[in-house]
């Protein structure tokens, strides 16, 4: 254990059980990155969450959350180009947003190295898609790391940022959901604390770093021959081993949390397993390893989740070299979606190889029970502020949503935002719909994190072109659906307070004139503002402000401030008119088996939003008093 008592920190080697976000910061620590940069984003926060458990006196590198993942990975780059080791991390979707940057990296002497830590999300567990990002490494002529486990996580990238700072070249470090989340114990290394120096090692006139035309092409062949010599290295690569069954009559080909299906799913084999080649840098992939692996085998199967990338490169070198190898990839449409859990590789050799593995049973009967629906939280501020907006639509309005927690507003009973795509499209993609558009009204909403991430160039666009929309922003003070990150108008960053930002201050100085200001919960003064900014020529904002309440309760329970005063129903005055359940939605609202209305005492925290619904004054606040 450390001095300041965090095991991260330990200069000894010992072993820890952790998941793989864990396992990433000791590797950073051990391997003496120095700039650590970041957008929250699933399956990645819990990086953060790791740096945050370091006091900032003793965290040996430095770390920001960024606006955005183009912001954070040009911050990142800088910090590298002045010979300091740098990583970047952020999500799946958040490589779309930094690839203007991104695939430019690997053109530059990267003097200090840099490592882009990528959580892609096959299954789409926590994104709006399941996007194979290995097309974009491709396209950019960077390597990548791809671990199956919390120890590899922690071992490849070790490796990946010796062999950046040898190179000078970015590597990228592809996790995907599982292996963020996986734990197991990991045995960690040395670390010997070292005083740094934190000099410039960027040389402007010796060494300019600027890719324009009459550099372009030279800059790519130097990328592209760097990324042959690491091919040179993926061939000696330990991370790319094969498990020999003896079998030269079948093999199969995996990367990944894949590799761990294959290996447990073997375990039922009725004959003999196949052989096993295990990929851990999957570009560029090791040619005569794989080359090799095909001469001494009769049929390969390829496992990889999502695109077939592995799989077309493989029969490339195959058609290439002649080799006479039966080679199977993906079958059918759904090999090409959603995680490659055991079941599903289960069902994949199955079909590959009949007989290899014993029928299954019938699939249990469906649960009796229903989906649970994604909710917002009890006591969010999007409740009442979609309530009131509900009852201002007529059929023609159309309302877009954006990426956050209000994103589940498209939902029932609210249904508010028809149409929701990226980060900050909303100002943007609601101004294309109100061209010309004489049938019906268009209201667009953004949280606060997104509205300073991505979407001030939209509004930047609806002031210079005159479109003519509302803007609601919801402010809540935090980034909620990601883990509650600070952002610019929280008042404070990763490393202690910073001078907020205010929403309006920042829609003044883009030249919006017309700007309202309302509590979202008084459903009163949003429906009058709203109406109001209907009447106004070309842009309008209303900013509807409350704190994000999950956040506040856990910190007022943790200060004891908290004072729960319960919501009940009176049952006298209740007329059954159902309102709070099938248009609030409260999920503390419940139907009791008498069919009375009743408030579960487990989900309210008496923030008393939803009494201005009920059309029968039946909500009173009970005023009992709960500490914790």
């Amino acid at each position: 254990m450390s001095k300041t008592g965090n095991f991260l920190l330990s200069e000894n080697a010992f072993s820890e059980t952790v998941i793989g976000n864990t396992a990433i910061v000791r590797a950073m620590i051990e391997s003496d990155v120095r700039v650590v940069t970041s957008y929250p984003g699933s399956p990645t926060p819990e990086i953060a969450s790791a740096i945050a458990s370091i006091p900032l006196d003793n965290r040996p590198f430095y770390f920001e959350f960024s606006v955005n993942e183009k912001v954070a990975t040009e911050v990142a780059f800088g910090a590298t180009m002045n010979g300091h080791t740098s990583c970047v991390f952020f999500k799946s979707v958040g490589i779309n947003v930094a690839a203007d940057t991104f695939v430019q990296l690997g053109f530059y002497d990267l003097k200090g190295g840099m490592v882009i830590v990528l959580g892609d999300d096959p299954g789409a567990n926590s994104s709006q898609n399941e996007q194979d990002n290995r097309h974009l490494t491709n396209l950019s002529y960077i390597p990548v790391y791809e671990p199956a486990t919390p120890q590899e996580t922690y071992d490849m990238f070790l490796d990946a940022v010796k062999i950046s700072r040898e190179k000078m070249m970015p590597v990228v470090f592809r996790l995907t959901t599982h292996v963020c989340h996986a734990k197991q114990k990991v045995n960690f290394g040395k670390w010997l604390p070292q005083t740094y120096d934190w000099n410039s090692r960027f040389h402007p006139l010796s060494s300019p770093a600027v890719a324009i035309t009459t550099k372009a092409l030279e800059m790519k062949r130097k990328a592209m021959k760097r990324l042959e010599e690491f091919r040179e290295i993926s061939e000696k690569s330990a991370f790319n081993n094969i498990i020999s069954h003896n079998n030269p009559e079948k093999g199969i080909i995996t990367t990944g949390v894949p590799f761990l299906s294959v290996s447990e799913v073997l375990n039922f084999a009725l004959t003999k397993k196949p052989d096993i080649l295990k990929l851990g840098i999957i570009y560029p992939v090791p040619s005569q390893k794989i080359i090799e692996f095909l001469k001494t085998h009769r049929e390969i199967k390829i496992i990889e989740e999502l695109d077939d990338v592995l799989e077309k490169e493989i029969k490339v070198l195959a058609f290439d070299h002649k080799i006479d190898c039966i080679i199977k990839g993906k079958q059918e449409p759904e090999d090409f979606v959603g995680e490659y859990t055991p079941d599903k590789v289960y069902e994949i050799i199955s079909r590959t190889w009949p007989g290899m593995l014993p029928a299954r049973e019938a699939s249990i009967a469906a649960s009796p029970f229903s989906a649970r629906v994604p909710q917002l939280c009890p006591g969010c501020g999007h409740r009442p502020l979609f309530t009131a907006v509900r009852k201002l639509m007529e059929k023609n309005d159309i309302t877009v949503g954006d990426i956050g927690c209000h994103t589940l507003g498209f939902l029932p009973p609210h249904e508010i935002g028809s149409v929701v795509v990226s980060m900050g499209h909303s100002v943007s993609t609601g101004s294309g719909l109100s061209i010309n558009n004489n049938q019906g009204r268009v209201i667009a909403f953004v949280g606060d994190s997104t509205f300073f991430h991505a979407a001030m160039p939209g509004v930047l666009n609806a002031v210079f072109n005159n479109h003519k929309l509302t803007l609601v922003v919801l402010p809540n003070g935090t980034t909620g659906m990601t883990g509650h990150q600070d952002h610019p108008g929280s008042g404070k960053n990763f490393n202690g307070t910073a001078e907020p930002v205010p929403v309006r201050k920042v829609l003044e100085g883009l030249g919006v004139k017309n700007i309202r200001e309302c509590d979202a919960y008084n459903q009163q003064k949003v429906i009058e503002y709203i109406k109001a900014s209907f009447e106004d020529d070309g842009f309008s904002v209303v900013i509807a402000e409350h704190p994000c309440m999950l956040k506040k309760t856990r910190e007022d329970k943790a200060l004891g401030k908290f004072t729960g005063n319960q919501i009940m129903v009176n049952q006298d005055m209740c007329s059954l008119q159902l309102d709070c359940i099938r248009k609030f939605g409260c999920p503390s609202f419940q139907i009791s088996s008498e069919g009375k209305i009743f408030v579960h005492e487990d989900l309210c925290i008496g923030d008393g939003s939803c009494m201005q619904t009920c059309n029968s004054r039946a909500l009173r606040n009970n005023k009992k008093t709960k500490s914790n």
